[in-house]
């Protein structure tokens, strides 16, 4: 069962989820507006698995014998000045999402809440992926710089994500 400072902490977490699952359902509608599909199906990739995110600890919330409690999603910005800028907001939210996993951890283990604990380290090693491909597309980029052709070609890379449920392990 969760402690009910635990419940809500995550549910707090899932409110965050659902945000950034909402957030780059925008940047997919800026990458639209500018003629980048690939980049567009890219956030739109990513916004599916941040749902999936929210929806993982929904369940769990649940299973723990807690009660899920929906809260407002904030209205996200709609606009960037390029593609690198949005990446890097894309970086920069992320590393801000790993900071609060590991708040939850950190209460997990205040909490001598071991499951919320074991639960919680799949998220983990998740924003360490997170991380890393937001920080190589920055990366990317930055080298592209003004360069059409890059910039058109990296959109064709990224037309080709798919977001496929994580297998139960």
């Amino acid at each position: 069962m969760l402690s009910k400072k635990m419940e809500k902490a995550i549910n707090q977490q899932i409110n965050a989820e659902l945000y950034s699952s909402y957030l780059y359902l925008s940047m997919a509608t800026y990458f639209e507006s500018i003629s980048l599909g690939g980049f567009s199906n890219w956030m739109r990739q990513q916004a599916q698995e941040e749902l999936f995110h929210g929806m993982k600890m929904f369940d769990f919330v649940c299973e723990r014998g807690g009660r899920v409690i929906l809260d407002a999603i904030d209205k996200p910005p709609s606009k960037w000045k390029s593609p690198l800028d949005a990446f890097e907001n894309v970086l920069s939210h992320e590393q801000k999402v790993t900071g609060l996993i590991n708040n939850l951890v950190n209460l997990a283990l205040d909490e001598r809440d071991h499951a919320t604990n074991i639960f919680l380290q799949w998220f983990v090693s998740e924003q360490v992926e997170e991380e890393d491909t937001a920080g190589g597309l920055v990366d990317k980029l930055k080298l592209i710089g003004k360069d059409a052709n890059g910039l058109f070609m990296l959109d064709t890379e990224l037309s080709q994500r798919v977001f496929t449920i994580p297998a139960k392990g």
